[in-house]
C-alpha cells in the first residue's frame, strides 16, 4: 500500500484537484490519500479567529462570507453534472453553517489553546476531502472517505501517538479491504482529551509519514508543486538542481534548517519503521523527485539549507572557568521555559548558543544575568551545508570557508553530526552565502 500526501497547492484549484485524482487513479496499488485544505484556506480560517479574538464580528463575517463564495466557485467548477454540483453546494453550506455557528460564540472562546479554536481550523481539511471524494465518486471510483479523527491522536504533550493510531488502523483498513483509494484529512487530529487538534503547521506531511509508519506502507509520497529537494534555495539561487536521493538523517538535516518543502518532523516515524518517502511534484509528475531513504551515497556536497529568524545568545562569567555545573545551570533555564537550542559554541569563559522561538527570551536573559554577562544578537541565520560524513572529509572546511571569505562568521558548529556542517551569519548575508556557496562548492555559478 502507498501513501500519497496532496498539499495545498495540489488541490488549491479545481483543475489541480482533477488532476491529483489522474495521479490517484493512474498509480497501480492500493493507496491512502492524505489532503492538506485547499491553499489559502487555513490562513483564512486564522484570520477568521483571531477577528473573532478581537471580538469584531462584522470583519469575521466579511472573511467568511469571501471564503464561502471562493468554495462555491471552487465547486461549479470541480463536478460536471448537475447532481454533483448540487451536493458539493451542500457540502459547502453545511461547513460554512458550522463555521458561522463557532462564530457566533463568544470572543473569548478563540484562544490558541481553545477547543472552539482548534475546531475552526480543522474545517480546511475536512471540506477539502469531501469535495475530493465526491469527485472520485462522479468518476465512478472505487473509494472510501475515512476521517483522521478516527485514528489520528496526540498525547498530552502533544506526541503522536503511533502505536494507538496503528491499533485503531488496523481494523479500519481491515474492513476496507475491497477499497482502492482511502482518502483522509491530513493535519487534524484528537488530543487526551479527546477533542479535535492539529499537528501544527506543516501537519499533513507529518500525518503521511505516521500513516505510512503505522501501516508499513511500502513507499510515502509527498507531492508539492516543486520537483524533490533542491541541493540549494531556488527562491534565491538561480541555478538550483533537485537532488536524487538522501539518506533519512541528510533530510532531518534539511528539513530542519530550512528547506521548506518538507515539515521538520515528517522524517521520524518513516525513519524509524524504514518507510522510503519520495517527493514528487504535481505540476510535473514525470520529474523523479527524491528519494529518501536508509541508502548510502558518497556524494560528499548534497545541500544547503537556510533557517532565518534565529536568535544569538552570548552567555560570559569568570565563574565559568574550570567549573563545573555552569552549562547544567544554563541549560536548566531553557528548558523550564521550553525553549530548544540549535547551534552551541564555548570557551573557557564563555558560552554562545542560538534559539529560534524568542517568545520567553527577556525571561531568559534576566534569569542568566543573575551570574552572568549577556549579549544578544538578534536577526540571525544558520546556513547548513549537508552531504554524507561531510564532518570526517579531508579539506571539506577549506572548501567551505574559501567561499566566505568576505562574510564575517558569528558562530561555526562541526562534529556534532557527522552529515552537517552549520555556520551562523547575520541574516543580511544570507543570500550571498547561498550564492557563493553554490559557485564554490557546488560549481554552479
Amino acid at each position: 500500500m502507498l501513501v500519497l500526501k496532496f498539499g495545498g497547492t495540489s488541490v488549491g484549484k479545481p483543475e489541480r484537484m482533477r488532476k491529483i485524482a489522474n495521479l490517484v487513479t493512474e498509480t497501480p496499488g492500493k493507496k491512502v490519500v492524505v489532503l492538506s485544505a485547499l491553499s489559502g484556506t487555513t490562513n483564512a480560517l486564522v484570520t477568521i479567529g483571531d477577528f473573532l479574538l478581537k471580538g469584531d464580528l462584522d470583519a469575521a463575517e466579511k472573511e467568511i462570507t469571501v471564503l464561502e463564495k471562493h468554495y462555491q466557485a471552487f465547486v461549479s467548477e470541480l463536478y460536471t453534472s448537475e447532481n454533483f454540483k448540487a451536493i458539493g453546494q451542500e457540502i459547502v453550506s453545511r461547513f460554512f453553517i458550522f463555521i458561522r455557528l463557532l462564530a457566533a460564540g463568544h470572543p473569548d472562546s478563540y484562544r490558541d489553546d481553545d477547543k472552539s479554536y482548534r475546531e475552526l481550523l480543522a474545517q480546511g481539511e475536512l471540506i477539502s476531502t469531501e469535495l475530493f471524494y465526491q469527485h472520485l465518486l462522479e468518476r465512478k471510483i472505487n473509494t472510501r472517505l475515512l476521517p483522521a479523527l478516527h485514528f489520528m491522536s496526540i498525547d498530552e504533550n502533544e506526541e503522536p501517538e503511533l502505536e494507538k493510531i496503528a491499533q485503531r488502523l488496523k481494523p479500519l483498513l481491515k474492513s476496507l479491504e475491497h477499497v482502492d483509494i482511502i482518502i483522509t484529512q491530513g493535519y487534524i487530529c484528537r488530543n487526551h482529551k479527546n477533542e479535535i487538534d492539529n499537528l501544527k503547521r506543516g501537519g499533513s506531511d507529518y500525518t503521511a509519514s505516521l500513516l505510512g509508519a503505522a501501516i508499513g506502507a511500502e513507499e510515502i509520497q509527498i507531492w508539492t508543486d516543486i520537483d524533490g529537494m533542491h541541493n540549494n534555495d531556488p527562491r534565491i539561487v538561480q541555478k538550483t538542481y533537485p537532488i536524487s536521493e538522501l539518506t533519512f538523517d541528510e533530510a532531518s538535516e534539511l528539513a530542519y534548517f530550512g528547506a521548506k518543502i518538507l515539515h521538520p518532523s515528517t522524517i521520524v516515524p518513516a525513519q524509524k519503521y524504514n518507510v522510503p518517502v519520495r517527493l514528487k511534484n504535481t505540476m510535473d509528475e514525470n520529474a523523479p523527485g527524491t528519494l529518501i531513504s536508509n541508502k548510502e551515497t558518497k556524494s560528499v556536497f548534497k545541500a544547503v539549507a537556510a533557517k532565518d529568524g534565529i536568535t544569538a545568545i552570548n552567555i560570559k562569567s569568570s565563574r565559568m572557568l574550570m567549573a563545573y555545573g555552569f552549562l547544567r545551570r544554563v541549560f536548566e533555564i531553557f528548558e523550564q521555559y521550553k525553549t530548544p537550542i540549535d547551534m552551541i559554541s564555548t570557551s573557557e569563559v564563555a558560552v554562545s548558543l542560538t534559539i529560534d522561538q524568542a517568545a520567553n527570551l527577556d525571561k531568559i536573559v534576566d534569569e542568566l544575568r543573575t551570574f552572568s554577562h549577556v549579549e544578544i544578537d538578534p536577526n540571525q541565520t544558520i546556513v547548513s551545508i549537508v552531504g554524507h560524513r561531510i564532518g570526517n572529509q579531508k579539506g571539506v572546511l577549506d572548501k567551505i570557508f574559501s567561499c566566505l571569505a568576505e562574510v564575517p562568521v558569528r558562530m561555526v558548529s562541526v562534529g556534532g553530526s557527522y552529515n552537517n556542517i552549520s555556520i551562523l551569519v547575520d541574516t543580511q548575508y544570507k543570500e550571498q552565502v547561498l550564492v557563493q556557496l553554490n559557485a564554490g562548492v557546488f560549481n554552479l555559478a
